[in-house]
Order: C-alpha cells, then structure tokens, then sequence
C-alpha cells in the first residue's frame, strides 16, 4: 500500500482516538498549536524549532510555526496555516502533498488571524504549550490531564503509516551511521565524524531527533556525550555513534560500536551484537519488557565472567548491583514522534503509572509488549570512572579483576541498539533492514 493510502487510513484512525477522547471528557472542539519559534534572551536569534507532536500525529510537517489544529468531530480538520510576509527568513511554502486533501486549510499572514476561525460555541479544549495569540482566549481546559492520558495510552500503537515513516527514517540513520562508520576508520575526529553523519542522512543538526552522540575511545563511557572535538585523538581505539533520523517528524535511533583493531575489546563487541540480537528475538506480544531488561542484567553478569572482570557468579552480580555499574541505564523506550515517547510508564487509559523497579529506576518502559509498538532495544557495557569508584567502596570490591577493568576503561564502553516493531505473530527489525551489523 502506497504512503498516499497509508496516511488516508491514518487520519481515519487518529481522528476517531482524538474524537472518542474529547466526548468522553465532554469537549466540543480541540485546538492544537504546532508551536512558536523561541527567542534567545536579549538577542534577535531563535533557538531551533521544535514542533507540538500532537500537531504532527495529523500534519507530515515539522518546520510550520506558529500555525494551528482546530479539530471538531463529524468535521474536517482545520488547518490554520502560518505563512508570513518575510525577506529576512525562509517562510514555509504552499500545502501540498498527498496530506492536503484531508485539511480545510486556512491561510494566515498574521498569527492573530487564527482567532476568526475559533469555534465560537460549544466546549473547548487546548493541547499544547501557551503562547501567543492564545493568551487572552477562554478555554475550557488547557492541556486536560484525562485527554492526554487518553491520546497517549493508544499512541504506543503505531498505524501502517507511522510504521512506515519509521523505516524511511531508519534508512536515513543507517545511511549516516555507515558514513560516519567509514570516517572513524579513516581516522577522523568526532566533529569530522558527526559532520559525515548528518550529509549521509540528509538533515542538519536542528532536524535531527537529537544530539548525536560521537564519541571516541573513552568518551564512549558517556552516556549523553555530545561534544564533537574538533581535533583528532592521538590514537583511535573505539567509536560509539548514537544518532538518529527522521522522517515526517518520526524518529529513528541507532547505535553502534566500533574497534579500531581486532583485540578483545572487539571480540567483547561481538559478544554484545549477539545479546543484543538474542534479546531482539524475545520481543513478542505478551512478553515483558521489565524481565528484558532484567534478562540481560544476567547477560551482563555471565560477560564479566567470561572476560574475568569478576569473580562472582552472574546472579551474584545481579543480586547485589555490581551488573548496574557496567549496565546502569534503561534497556530501551517507545519511540515515535518523539524520541522517548509517551507513555512508557502508563499502566492503562486513565494514566496511572506502571513505575519502574526500584533497583532499576532509569527503566523509561514498563508496559507490557503489544502489536504495533515500536520499541528500542539498546543494551550497554561500560567502564564509567565514577560508578567503578563506588563499587570499590562495597564488600563486592574483592571480587573485582581491577587491573583487567583498568585496560579496557581507554575504550569507554559498548552500546547497541535497534528499532524494533511488534507484529503480531513476533516482531520486525526496522534498524537491521538497512544497518545488518
């Protein structure tokens, strides 16, 4: 089925989740800023735009704003459409595409001029970050808490033209990761690496989905590592890229890691490719994705094992912590519109939470797997100077191989992630269909 067909399909299906949810929290109308563009503090720049992902759930454009969504059931979608008189910057172009057709789209010179097209009866709700014009306007409810939850329980399940604007973003991030790939063993800096990423993937540093993450030999022990040195090290041991695509405004986020030589820190790679894709077969409907993440807490305690940094054996480690020094993150997160998307903690429609365990709170995903998730699988192994310093202050410090962790630390660390679709017989690697290793 083409995009053109598959959006059709979409607008029906968002449009009827957004229409249940407003009757059943008693609102007539729902209107959805896409957004301002943010002035920086005494200074005539804007930070980059960031568009409402509520506006983009129904409208394929992320640079249109100060434009509007007014939605009333049994009625097309209006359109208030932003398009300034302006020398000084690019102004969005004319509505077209095959999303067109399914928009009562209004032209505005002015941002005030959205105010004609306003209901002017019946209950009206507001979803969205306030601001200009809207300031003075009497709504019924601003960002009502049920209608979110609502909005955000059912978004976890992606319709066929969400899955698809999934894979083309994956493809864009593989073609960059293979570029940025190229430039590491060509012995690049991580600026010349993060520079080859973003032409491979067609998009600039405001349109990708997040920082990248280009990270050389102990950077990788980064977790968010975002700096880009401009010179090159003196000597590439490991590069560990962490950066995405989109496509639409949905995202994509990959990560790999590289060796520069074939020595154990690439045998230990390797090993982790193989948990990583063991854990990817697991993803199925029904199954937990709490007891995924806790699954590979034992993977981790059987690699330091196996690469005698430890002592104990792998459920020790897991009992007691000292798998959270080398893993001490999350194993993945919904993603879709945004990065980490909405709704990983919620435990049902209403909006109670399903928090995280306790000994393992950066967990960003509790819910049970379902079809038409998609979901990250992103298992690390890293040397971090500061949490290794703690674990030497505990009793399970003895058992620790510290001249051997001390040799791999230059390499920073290890991490692996795909996006992963739920099928309803199994699962779909949408990161492995362009990026196989």
């Amino acid at each position: 089925m083409s995009i053109q067909e598959n959006f059709k399909n979409h607008i029906d299906t968002i449009s009827d989740r957004y229409y249940q949810a407003m009757q059943k929290h008693g609102f007539d109308h729902l209107l959805i800023p896409t957004g301002s563009l943010h002035g920086v503090f005494l200074d005539d720049m804007s930070y980059p735009f960031k568009s409402n992902f509520h506006f983009n759930s129904f409208v394929p454009l992320t640079n249109i704003h100060d434009s509007c969504l007014i939605l009333t059931p049994g009625k097309k979608p209006v359109l208030c459409y932003y398009q300034p008189v302006d020398f000084w910057h690019l102004v969005a172009g004319d509505p077209e595409g095959y999303w067109v057709e399914h928009f009562d789209i209004k032209m505005m010179r002015q941002k005030d001029e959205v105010r004609g097209y306003m209901p002017s009866t019946g209950n009206i709700a507001f979803i969205g970050e306030m601001g200009a014009p809207f300031q003075d306007d009497d709504f019924d409810a601003i960002n009502p808490l049920g209608l979110i939850h609502e909005i955000n329980w059912y978004r976890a399940r992606k319709t066929a033209y969400e899955i698809e604007c999934a894979s083309r973003a994956n493809q864009m991030a593989a073609a960059g990761h293979l570029a940025a790939k190229e430039m590491f063993f060509k012995q690049g800096s991580e600026l010349e690496i993060h520079l080859a990423y973003q032409l491979a993937a067609g998009q600039n540093e405001s349109e990708l989905p997040y920082g990248s993450i280009v990270a050389l030999n102990e950077h990788a022990s980064i977790l968010h590592y975002v700096n880009y040195e401009s010179q090159r090290p003196s000597d590439h041991r490991t590069f560990l890229i962490d950066a995405g695509a989109r496509f639409n405004g949905y995202a994509s986020d990959i990560t790999r890691t590289y060796a520069y030589e074939d020595n154990e820190f690439a045998a230990l790679i390797k090993d982790m490719d193989k948990v990583q894709q063991t854990l990817n077969s697991k993803v199925a409907p029904g199954h937990s994705y709490v007891d995924l993440h806790i699954d590979f807490h034992l993977e981790v305690g059987k690699l330091l094992s196996n690469y005698d940094f430890c002592s104990m054996t792998p459920e020790s480690m897991v009992e007691t912590g000292v798998t959270s020094t080398f893993f001490p993150h999350g194993l993945g997160h919904q993603i879709g519109l945004q990065v980490h998307d909405v709704g990983g903690h919620q435990a049902n429609i209403e909006g109670d939470t399903a928090p995280a365990p306790t000994e393992h709170p950066f967990l960003r995903n509790t819910r049970p797997i379902e079809a038409g998730q998609i979901l990250t699988i992103e298992p690390g192994f890293y040397f971090i100077d500061s949490l290794l310093a703690d674990l030497k202050q505990t009793e399970q410090a003895s058992s620790m191989n510290w001249s051997k962790i001390e040799t791999f630390m230059p390499f920073g660390g290890i991490r692996i992630e795909d996006d992963i679709l739920v099928t309803a017989t199994g699962h779909r690697n949408l990161t492995r269909e362009y990026l196989p290793e």
